[in-house]
């Protein structure tokens, strides 16, 4: 008894603080790698044969593959909006690809959401984004007045990745969406035009990133461009492809080989710091691959970029943390983009507004095998200036392809490429997920701003489109 109270004492003297230094564990680290238009079948771990991806296959081979990963949107800017706040853009009216606007404040996200780096800052994170931002032009939307620590990239949709192209040499001096991709890259807030393949200058700065901010939790996103249009690469890179036939493909192969490159030297630079163990490493897409546009390939999924088919949102989707997730694991419930804010809120100790409440789950338990539910009662999609809808609740997928047209029922275990209504077969589940979708569509709003598609610029191309399809 005389033991038991000394004991007791001499831990009622111990510093809550240093007691709790001593047994939590570390925050971890989060690098999200996210590239552009990528096709689904266009790595090596959903068997993609002839573009090479080792050090992208190697994320899913350290840790898990989810061959059912989805993002929030089918176009870049709301997926890419969802993926920062954790949310489904509908809710919050980015429901469209925002235009290149300086001088509009409206004309990104709104400045009532909470980023990952807002939330990451408050429990000692250094955040740094590096890449291709498109969520708003204008100033308040700047990376660093989000929450971010640091920002190596560009502000709109897309760019040029030939130094020699870049001939703009601030932002604010782009007029319109084109005119952006011609710009220097923002380092911080100064312009700095980069002496290299841009995809080549994102990778060096993010191996610097990491380099300067191991020392406490960091959150990289490395958010390339690549391999969005324009296709462009080096010789270099297309040697390495030149098996390829098509010279589309050939150069948008080149282009993701470079992404490649700039994966396995972050992995490397995050194994050469002893950091393996305490850092999460997420690779994905931000939407499918545009198929005609840029040649890639998102078998054997139906459609693509901008579609409620499969192909238009379920993307590569990786996931490795050696100290936490088995190597080497196939997961196939489905899981979203949306889900990696509420996994690194949950894991750091962060908490969101009382008001702000997230649409994802913290992954871990599921791909780790501890929790065996499905960690999403649905994943749903809606396209508001088409009224399409996408809804997956398990193996079923109810789909509004066009506007005001009846729904269809696709049972995605043995039908992946969408091809047989089953609706007249099983009006009950088609009934359950209609039920769900208006349920959900309840609770979003109309968007907030004009999109690209709004553009007079694409409005022409648009007419010119439509005018060669009649002929």
């Amino acid at each position: 008894m005389r033991l038991a109270r000394l004991l007791f004492a001499v831990c009622c003297f111990i510093p809550a603080s240093s007691y709790g230094e001593r047994t939590a564990a570390p925050k971890p680290n989060l690098i999200v790698i996210m590239a552009d238009d990528l096709g689904y079948a266009d790595v090596g771990f959903n068997g993609c044969l002839d573009i090479p991806t080792p050090h992208i296959d190697s994320i899913a081979s350290r840790g898990v593959k989810c061959t059912s990963g989805y993002v929030a949107y089918a176009v870049c800017g709301p997926s890419r909006a969802g993926f920062m706040t954790g949310r489904y853009p509908q809710r919050f009216g980015f429901e469209r690809n925002p235009q290149y606007k300086i001088d509009d404040p409206q004309m990104g996200l709104p400045l009532s959401e909470q980023t990952i780096a807002d939330v990451l800052k408050t429990v000692g994170y250094r955040s740094g984004i590096v890449g291709k931002w498109h969520l708003g032009a204008n100033s308040v939307h700047h990376p660093l007045e989000r929450g971010f620590d640091e920002f190596y990239g560009h502000l709109g949709g897309g760019h040029r990745y030939l130094p020699q192209d870049l001939t703009i040499q601030k932002s604010e001096q782009a007029k319109n969406e084109l005119e952006s991709y011609r710009t220097w890259i923002v380092n911080n807030r100064s312009p700095e035009k980069p002496t290299k393949y841009l995809t080549d200058d994102f990778s060096d700065a993010a191996v610097r990133f990491v380099e300067n901010n191991h020392s406490h939790p960091f959150f990289l996103f490395l958010s390339y461009n690549a391999p969005h249009l324009p296709l462009q690469a080096t010789d270099d890179y297309l040697a390495r492809v030149s098996h390829i036939e098509d010279p589309k493909r050939r150069t948008y192969a080149a282009m993701i080989s470079a992404v490649d490159d700039g994966v396995g030297r972050v992995l490397a630079k995050v194994h050469e710091l002893g950091l393996d163990d305490r850092t999460i490493v997420f690779f994905l897409s931000d939407n499918g691959g545009p198929i005609l546009k840029n040649a890639s390939c998102n078998d054997p999924l139906r459609g693509g970029k901008g579609d409620v088919w499969e192909g238009g949102f379920r993307v590569p989707f990786a996931v490795s943390w050696p100290s936490h997730l088995p190597a080497n694991t196939i997961y196939d419930q489905p899981v979203s983009a949306l889900d990696i804010m509420a996994t690194i809120v949950d894991l750091s100790g962060a908490t969101v507004r009382s008001d702000f409440s997230l649409d994802g789950v913290n992954l871990v338990p599921f791909l780790s095998g501890d929790d065996l539910a499905s960690p999403h009662k649905a994943i749903y999609l809606r396209k508001f200036d088409q009224q399409r809808f996408a809804v997956r609740r398990g193996d079923y997928k109810l789909v509004i392809s066009i506007k005001d047209s009846k729904s269809k029922l696709y049972n995605l275990s043995n039908d992946i490429q969408e091809k047989n209504d089953l609706g007249f077969k099983n009006p009950k589940e088609l009934a359950e997920l209609d039920r769900l979708r208006q349920e959900w569509a309840s609770q979003l709003i109309e968007p907030a701003f004009l999109g690209l598609i709004h553009t007079e610029n694409y409005q022409k191309k648009r007419e010119k489109k439509q005018k060669r399809q009649k002929k």
